[in-house]
């Protein structure tokens, strides 16, 4: 993707993420979280959530994946800004969209990025990258 080729507006294709029990066990322990309620479900259950849930940094990680791959390989993410709200429980889906909504100086595009599961928003926030082209 190229800087003078982003609109203002432009819309996101949607990433639909599943949920699986194998996913966010193994992306809390890849992240070095070990909290119980990231892996163990009778220990999560017991700490009032309904079983284990996504942590942070695997969020954190798949908006900067959805970002990069709508902006490309040459693209590089210079902030990311995010809020969680619902849990990501196993068996769910994510649908991850976004929105473009500015263009700086320098090359840099401001994106709205949001994730949704069945219970309601799970993440929301602001992805700054910068691409190539004449706004570099």
């Amino acid at each position: 993707m190229r800087y003078e080729d982003v609109a203002v507006g432009e819309e996101l294709p949607e990433l639909r993420i599943p949920l699986t029990r194998t996913m966010i066990v193994a992306t809390a322990l890849a992240s070095r979280d070990y909290q119980d309620v990231h892996h163990d479900p009778s220990l999560a259950v017991e700490r009032g959530s309904k079983d284990v849930f996504m942590n942070i940094l695997t969020t954190n990680g798949l908006v900067d994946r959805y970002v990069t791959g709508w902006a490309g390989p040459a693209a590089v993410v210079k902030a990311i800004k995010i809020r969680l709200g619902a849990p990501n429980y196993p068996g769910d889906t994510m649908v991850l969209t976004g929105t473009v909504t500015g263009k700086q100086d320098g090359g840099r595009v401001e994106i709205k990025v949001r994730g949704v599961n069945e219970i309601g928003p799970h993440v929301t926030g602001t992805v700054v990258v910068q691409l190539e082209g004449s706004g570099a």
